[in-house]
């Protein structure tokens, strides 16, 4: 979603929606919620005891909530550029609403835990076949073994050039520079498949 308004001064501003998406309990609402200059929509729920039959709290045991429909925040990058943040559930049974959020994203954050790479898998297919572009962004979570960047790659076989940035999706700045690089990686994307549509 890319929409344009004019601002008070009368230049055009430029508002791109991104998605954040991710397995349960790997910081999604944390990050919307960092960097986000408006109090974030958040729809969260207490965790229920028929919800942990399904949902594998293995290595989150302290989270008490889940989103249930979306995260919304909103961040301006720079002067005329705004973000509209939309973080996606995490859990299998909430898959359906990824379609209607991901109409007209610019591109995707998906953030993984090392501790449980293979909770992002699922999100990175998503966007892969949809070719939607996307950023995968490693929460570097306390006591959790640090891999570089290549090794996050490697690990999730991801097509040549997706970026893998680390993070700290508590941090507003750390999550700013992940949101600036998939800005970054989108518009060259997007770029090249007009040039290639043209050729």
């Amino acid at each position: 979603m890319a929409s344009e308004h004019s601002d008070v001064t009368g230049d055009t501003a430029l508002a791109l929606k991104i998605l954040v998406a991710g397995g349960f309990g790997v910081g999604k609402t944390t990050l919307v919620g960092a960097v986000s200059e408006i109090r974030p929509l958040r729809t969260e729920e207490l965790l229920s005891e028929a919800g942990q039959l399904v949902d594998d709290t293995d290595g989150v045991d302290r989270k008490v909530t889940t989103t249930v429909a979306m995260d919304f925040g909103r961040i301006t990058i720079r002067s005329g550029l705004s973000l509209y943040l939309f973080g996606t559930p995490g859990q299998d049974r909430f898959w359906f609403l990824w379609d209607e959020l991901s109409q007209g994203a610019l591109g995707a954050v998906v953030l993984a835990d090392t501790r449980r790479l293979e909770d992002c898998f699922p999100a990175v297919d998503y966007f892969e076949h949809r070719s939607i572009p996307f950023v995968v962004a490693v929460n570097c979570f306390a006591g959790a073994r640090t891999y570089g960047a290549r090794d996050v790659c490697r690990a999730l076989d991801l097509d040549h050039g997706t970026p893998v940035v680390l993070c700290d999706a508590r941090d507003r700045d750390s999550g700013k520079e992940v949101l600036i690089r998939l800005v970054e990686y989108a518009g060259r994307m997007h770029t090249a498949r007009i040039l290639n549509s043209v050729g």
